[in-house]
């Protein structure tokens, strides 16, 4: 067994060092994280509590309309709490929302958190599914590209996935739904099931509305992967592989395209709360009543505490996918090992 040691010091397995240095990089990654989500955290969520006060919206406007009297509008806003001082509702919230409690719809009186439960399910397996489908053929596309460059089939694609960019999603749900749903009949057009109940059914209910969502997706990760593959295929490491007599097939999956990969992991960072933030047109398409579409209709009715929880869900989901992008591209890329 391989051992490393200093002097005067036990020899350790050289597996359980580096295991080692991999945890501490992640740690350190994790850290640094954590150091930018807390005060970011504290700004938004300050700024967002704050768009009641910015809106002068109010529960008694929406329960007792235009007409109602200075002394009914009093009486239910104390109910909410609402005469007390800006920066103690603030607290008050605050500590809700790390004790997971959203507060309570204006519109109806039901928990934010169940109403965002609710929903957040039927975006997150289409917006995940979607980035599966961008990653999958976004990677293989821009592999492709790269390796063919300069000849047809990197023209081709390249083509290919500027057309995909300039898809909208809507129209390519509209033409998904025609073409396969009405059609041929293969898939659903509407509607969703829960994976309780079933992969093939969960997954038929989600493909069509993934797959539009997925388009931008796959042009992106593909055109970025491109890139940074030639870019990376150009360095002097790559030669100097060459004149050592690897072989270009080891210089590409060992050398090139983890150094390639980079900008394209910085792009996914930046996808995933996109895909749930964009899906409100692809939902009313679809008939899915996900996160996308509670929160247009929540800002439609002014209800403020929905929509307060709606951007809190929001920033924490770009905060965990973006600190997930990290640790990955610590992990695989070697310039960001180095802190580079």
């Amino acid at each position: 067994m391989n051992t490393l040691a200093l002097p005067g010091t036990r020899r350790l397995p050289v597996n359980l060092v580096r295991l080692r240095r991999v945890a501490w990089r992640v740690l350190v990654t994790l850290a640094r994280s954590v150091a930018i989500f807390v005060p970011v955290f504290g700004v938004a969520t300050f700024v967002t509590f704050a768009l009641r006060s910015v809106s002068g919206l109010s529960p008694a406007r929406m329960q007792l309309g235009e007409q109602a009297t200075p002394e009914a509008i009093a009486r239910i806003e104390t109910q909410w709490g609402l005469d007390r001082p800006f920066l103690a509702q603030y607290w008050t919230w605050l500590t809700g929302i790390l004790h997971g409690d959203l507060g309570t719809s204006w519109s109806n009186g039901v928990s934010v958190s169940t109403l965002i439960g609710m929903g957040l399910g039927v975006s997150l397996s289409v917006a995940a599914l979607a980035l599966f489908i961008g990653i999958t053929f976004g990677f293989g596309f821009g592999a492709l590209a790269a390796v063919k460059h300069t000849t047809w089939i990197d023209r081709s694609i390249t083509a290919v996935m500027t057309v995909f960019s300039v898809m909208p999603a809507f129209v390519v749900g509209i033409v998904l739904v025609a073409v396969f749903a009405v059609g041929f009949g293969w898939f659903p057009a509407s509607g969703y099931v829960p994976l309780e109940l079933g992969l093939w059914p969960w997954l038929s209910h989600i493909l069509l509305p993934a797959l539009a969502l997925s388009f931008d997706t796959v042009a992106d990760v593909a055109r970025q992967l491109r890139a940074g593959l030639i870019a990376a295929s150009r360095e002097n490491y790559v030669t100097g592989a060459l004149v050592r007599g690897l072989s270009p097939r080891r210089i590409f999956w060992k050398h090139v395209l983890r150094n390639g990969t980079g900008p394209t992991l910085a792009v996914l960072g930046l996808k995933f709360p996109a895909l749930i933030g964009g899906a409100v047109v692809t939902e009313w398409i679809f008939g899915l009543q996900g996160f996308g579409r509670f929160a247009n209709d929540s800002a439609q009715a002014g209800d403020v505490p929905a929509v307060q929880g709606v951007l809190v869900v929001s920033i924490v989901l770009v905060v965990v996918f973006n600190l997930i992008v990290n640790v990955v591209l610590g992990r695989i890329t070697p310039a960001s090992q180095r802190g580079v």
